[in-house]
């Protein structure tokens, strides 16, 4: 039987059904063509197993759920940005531009995951646009919003353009918490959802039991030589001179 959720700013069908959505996006499978997308190092790998006494099956697995991982931290970025879409009250996800609006209040998002994921070039070009916005409205505000943050804040953006320190009072880099307390009122929203979030994903799971991992990436690289390091290696530098050897 489902949870009661008591969010107050979000109804528990309403955060039930987008805590859905999300799982639904979590990566359910990885073959050798994607395990494979951007090349496998397998120079590293050996690395891998003999520096930390694993074997190459080990290494493989491991290197599989890092690219799965990689896969779903994109669906943690969904989760945060869709939430705001899933409560209205005017908040939406346009297909471009900002990441979150709210155009009766002219509220205009970046959310970003981490602190540290913007480089220095996509820091200015979010700033800029942010300063074109508040030239283009009078009444706009801008927020950088960061999930995981160095603390809670809510302060002007201070950045350096072209050796020239910029910071105005409409263009702000806040925390999520801070954020929350924005659009919802309440200090500590936030926590709430964080608190009653696994209890919504055991929900999810236990009502759907919509996600289960397929792996064919061992039997496929075992399919193409019965040596599964000679078989990385393959998959790696076949075309490589000398590498014919490693076929026979």
């Amino acid at each position: 039987m489902r949870s009661t959720y008591n969010l107050g700013f979000i109804s528990d069908n309403d955060i039930f059904n987008h805590v859905k959505n999300t799982v639904k996006k979590f990566r359910d499978h990885i073959d050798l063509k994607q395990f494979n997308q951007n090349i496998i190092d397998p120079i590293k790998l050996s690395f891998d197993a003999e520096v930390y006494g694993r074997s190459i099956e080990e290494v493989v697995n491991q290197e599989c759920f890092r690219q799965i991982d990689k896969s779903n931290t994109n669906t943690i970025g969904y989760f945060h940005q869709y939430l705001f879409k899933a409560i209205g009250n005017g908040w939406k996800v346009p297909k471009k531009g900002f990441d979150i609006i709210n155009e009766q209040q002219h509220i205009f998002v970046e959310i970003k995951n981490k602190h540290n994921t913007m480089n220095s070039s996509s820091a200015k070009n979010t700033y800029i646009r942010m300063q074109s916005k508040i030239l283009d409205d009078d009444e706009a505000v801008c927020y950088l919003v960061e999930v995981i943050s160095t603390k809670s804040k809510n302060e002007p953006w201070v950045i350096t353009i072209d050796n020239e320190q910029k910071k105005h009072k409409k263009i702000r880099r806040m925390s999520v918490d801070r954020f929350y307390e924005i659009v919802f009122g309440e200090k500590d929203a936030f926590y709430k959802l964080c608190k009653v979030l696994p209890t919504i994903i055991k929900d999810v799971i236990s009502e759907t039991n919509i996600l289960s991992l397929e792996n064919s990436v061992y039997d496929e690289l075992k399919s193409n030589h019965s040596d599964l390091l000679t078989s990385l290696y393959l998959l790696a530098f076949s075309k490589y001179e000398g590498f014919e050897k490693l076929k026979i």
